[in-house]
């Protein structure tokens, strides 16, 4: 008994307390020159104008949750209110508030997904931690440019990671309608939603099941595609056009010339490459090859109108590089 409640605390100090403990560090520990989010008293305007615009459900919270730290700040932490107008805004509270919750789901989640079909080198509980936070770390160290929308997509994400996997092995149909839903919620979220069909895609799409005409593939990816066409195309073509844009520039020259970026595009491709090297089985390999391959539309719209020293963009990838690794994909057929 008394080591079931040792594990449990062990478990629950690991998975959500270092995490908010870190998150706190990086949102209160030092400030960020790339963002003015602190000094913003309530959302600022360029988040409702532009591409942003079309991240319908962080848009929304973060003008509920400022008005909840406001509220709070105002009749329930009046004994620290000058400590926090020290440290912040309402809405960077706010900010701070949503992200370290979604931070927290991303851990229970991450724990879920290490722990289920793992490879036997998981078996070893010190190895899934070192794992674990591993990728904590690098989701923390990314908030150098902090967002209302990056810690929900990467929740939904991983929560469709976990989904795949599900209908993988059990081939319960509950487990593909239920991914897209999810597809469909997260494109509200933000555009990574795609990467869920990338997945989906690396672990279900067969070369050699190609090779022989058997096309099933196609019948299961088109429903997950229409899922994250279908609320993409709409709320480009019902949100007012004055205020909005599909991009909010094209970088691809700042993207190659400026020293920053190209720090940013090196350390993606060293992480991504050492995740490859995690992959030891060949189906893993396989995997994550295809992976990258079918993430290849995402990476382009990243050189195009995205900016490589915001490497919270290929985040998506760099965990799935490691989940992919510890993963026992035993069922592979390629």
């Amino acid at each position: 008994m008394f080591r079931t409640l040792d594990e449990k605390l062990n478990g629950f100090l690991f998975v959500i307390i270092l995490p908010i403990l870190l998150f706190v560090m990086s949102y209160y520990g030092f400030e960020s020159s790339y963002t003015r989010f602190k000094t913003s008293e309530r959302p600022p305007d360029f988040l409702f104008s532009s591409v942003y615009s079309y991240r319908i459900i962080p848009n929304y919270l973060s003008i509920h949750i400022t008005d909840f730290m406001e509220y709070m700040i105002n009749h329930h932490l009046s004994s620290i209110k000058d400590l926090l107008s020290r440290n912040g805004t309402p809405f960077y509270h706010g900010l701070f508030l949503t992200n370290g919750f979604f931070l927290i789901l991303c851990s229970l989640l991450l724990d879920i997904i290490l722990r289920y079909k793992a490879i036997d080198l998981l078996i070893n509980i010190n190895i899934r931690r070192m794992i674990h936070l591993l990728l904590i770390f690098f989701i923390v160290i990314t908030q150098y440019t902090p967002s209302n929308c990056d810690t929900i997509a990467l929740c939904c994400y991983l929560t469709g990671v976990l989904l795949t996997l599900k209908y993988f092995h059990s081939e319960k149909m509950i487990f593909f309608y239920t991914l897209i839903l999810l597809i469909a919620l997260s494109t509200l979220v933000r555009e990574t939603a795609c990467l869920n069909i990338a997945f989906f895609a690396s672990v279900f799409f067969s070369v050699k099941e190609f090779k022989q005409r058997n096309y099933n593939f196609i019948l299961k990816i088109i429903p997950l595609i229409i899922a994250f066409l279908l609320p993409y195309l709409s709320l480009r073509v019902i949100l007012d056009r004055e205020q909005t844009s599909f991009v909010e520039g094209f970088y691809i020259g700042k993207n190659f010339s400026s020293p920053f970026n190209l720090a940013g595009l090196l350390f993606a491709a060293i992480v991504l490459y050492y995740m490859y090297r995690l992959c030891n089985r060949a189906k893993n390999q396989v995997v994550f090859r295809k992976y990258l391959f079918f993430s290849l539309p995402y990476l382009g719209m990243i050189t195009l109108v995205g900016l490589f020293w915001e490497v919270r963009l290929f985040l998506p990838l760099i965990i799935t590089g490691a989940l992919v690794a510890c993963h026992d994909f035993k069922k592979l057929y390629n």
